[in-house]
């Protein structure tokens, strides 16, 4: 088939496609800032919150500092700042939690990984309004250092960690898949950590402590019965 347009037509058929093109994709971006998901009373204890809130009318937050109060191992913390502030900076520029660490912050290392109602998150990608209504909990929520908790315990018994910037969210995600399956055998645990970055290469040693850990977890069960 000929196409008997002229070639000023054609450039000005694809010019006016690229300008529609630009322009949609610019009024997306316009219409989705400071656009925030707000859970609901009934979503309160899911990491699955819902895009609006009740009235279903998304809610608008900033760009200005807003106040914000999140329960964060057992107590609900209050924290003023802006609402593109993720979890991670919030725990540790807001609210000295400076266990939880910030290697790539971009999801992909680990190193953050906090429990959003007892479930692994990577805290880097999670923006402060989205854990409002959610249980937090950070690596100093497991233990101390006078009652480590039976993973903490294990890693330092089995070595499982050198530099230390991985080592909460191993701890973290190992701990979350105990809490799933105490019976979690090495194949649950390579899963489990699968997304923890260890670049001291100090995997043995942590697949060592996560089944020293459910076997002592195990004990402990089994003496409570």
């Amino acid at each position: 088939m000929n196409d008997d347009r002229t070639s000023a037509e054609k450039v000005g058929s694809q010019l006016s496609r690229r300008a529609f093109i630009k322009g949609a994709g610019a009024a997306a971006v316009v219409a989705g800032i400071g656009t925030i998901r707000k859970p609901s009373a009934s979503a309160a204890g899911s990491a699955e919150a819902p895009a609006v809130a009740d009235d279903g009318i998304a809610e608008q937050l900033g760009p200005e500092a807003v106040t914000i109060e999140l329960n964060i191992n057992g107590a609900v913390r209050q924290l003023t700042a802006e609402p593109r502030v993720t979890l991670l900076e919030a725990l540790r520029d807001h609210l000295g939690l400076y266990g939880t660490k910030l290697v790539c912050g971009r999801g992909a290392c680990g190193a953050c990984t906090v429990h959003l109602d007892g479930s692994p998150v990577n805290s880097c990608m999670i923006l402060i309004a989205d854990a409002r209504g959610h249980r937090i909990t950070t690596i100093e929520g497991l233990g101390t250092g006078a009652g480590l908790h039976p993973v903490q315990h294990a890693f330092v018994e089995n070595d499982a960690l050198q530099c230390g910037f991985c080592t909460p969210g191993m701890i973290m995600s190992v701990t979350a898949a105990l809490n799933r399956d105490p019976n979690a055998g090495l194949d649950e645990i390579k899963r489990a950590v699968s997304g923890n970055i260890c670049r001291c290469g100090t995997y043995p040693h942590v697949f060592k402590a996560a089944l020293a850990a459910a076997t002592n977890l195990r004990s402990m069960t089994e003496r409570k019965v």
